[in-house]
């Protein structure tokens, strides 16, 4: 490859993950949407909290467990007055913690929608010959790597799967099939735009 506009990626979830879950108001297995407002009880030294999730239908409510029957000298302060006053960065973690829903629900409703903010790490867009991105998630996501490329850089995922057919598409660390698994952290997509006419294009939708 020739000289490459280095650009960085942070991408951040727009929509959080909803359990699926028996409303029994609705009599039936519904979607349920995250409040980001905490339930904080405290029964002597114990204390429980809760996220508040509610059905995206009837607005029933279910708790999502954070701390249960844990001991107040147990959570630091700071936390805990965040978790009081509904600290919405604080919510937002727990909200897209997969792994702890699933754990807790079994099924949940992922989305792939992202927002998407570049920058540049390098002042040379107009000698560029090359791109390289390098991928900063906010969280993990369900969206596939060629849909966010596509996405962003306005072109066809038949046609990032021709470039990297022909190695003009790299992706660090590379595996099979790359393109057809989820964005990951840390990962660096490189490709060649040299013998592309619509280069400008690109590496301006690019962030470049």
């Amino acid at each position: 490859m020739g000289m490459s506009l280095r650009i960085h990626w942070a991408i951040a979830p727009e929509i959080a993950p909803r359990p699926l879950i028996n409303c029994n108001r609705c009599g039936a297995v519904k979607a349920y949407r995250c409040s980001d407002k905490f339930r904080v009880n405290a029964n002597g030294k114990r204390i429980d909290v809760w996220l508040i999730y509610r059905c995206i239908d009837c607005d029933n409510s279910w708790n999502f467990g954070i701390f249960e029957r844990c001991n107040r000298r147990d959570i630091e302060p700071a936390l805990l007055a965040a978790l009081e006053s509904n600290d919405p960065v604080l919510a937002r973690r727990h909200a897209f913690d997969v792994v702890a829903l699933r754990r807790r629900v079994g099924r949940i409703e992922e989305f792939s929608d992202v927002v998407v903010h570049k920058q540049r790490l390098c002042d040379n867009s107009e000698s560029a010959t090359a791109l390289e991105l390098g991928l900063e998630l906010e969280m993990p996501t369900s969206l596939w790597l060629d849909r966010l490329l596509a996405g962003e850089l306005a072109i066809s995922r038949s046609r990032l799967q021709a470039l990297e057919e022909k190695r003009l598409l790299v992706v660090d660390p590379d595996g099979a099939r790359a393109l057809r698994k989820p964005a990951r952290e840390g990962t660096t997509i490189r490709i060649d735009l040299s013998g592309e006419p619509d280069r400008d294009t690109i590496i301006s939708a690019a962030g470049g």
